[in-house]
């Protein structure tokens, strides 16, 4: 019996994967919270989550720079320069500097996105 219990617990402890879903969901519908999650799934070394997490934030704000420049540097990392430049062509803002720089450090050299007007 006392074995059976010990083989429960870690059934038990496991996270649902639908509340975590539903908070990856969640936290990537505000610009800022989604953006900081991407930054957490990079830390953590999972690439993909934080291109997915990226990219539903821009689902929800087309116009979110810092998210779209965030996810043009993953591509570079991913090895997709193109997909890099296909988001950096929708950039018709200058980028702030530092912004620009981490994303130069992972896809080499770009053309700067200048004003659009």
């Amino acid at each position: 019996m006392a074995c059976a219990l010990g083989t429960a617990a870690p059934i038990a402890a496991q996270t649902d994967p639908t509340a975590e879903l539903d908070m990856l969901s969640r936290d990537s519908v505000q610009t800022g919270p989604g953006i900081a999650l991407a930054r957490r799934q990079i830390g953590e070394g999972d690439l993909m989550a934080a291109v997915a997490t990226l990219e539903r934030v821009l689902m929800a704000h087309g116009d979110a720079d810092a998210a779209l420049l965030l996810h043009a540097t993953l591509l570079c990392r991913l090895d997709d320069r193109d997909g890099a430049r296909a988001e950096l062509a929708a950039l018709d803002r200058p980028v702030p500097g530092p912004a620009w720089a981490e994303m130069i450090a992972a896809c080499g050299p770009m053309p700067r996105p200048e004003t659009g007007g």
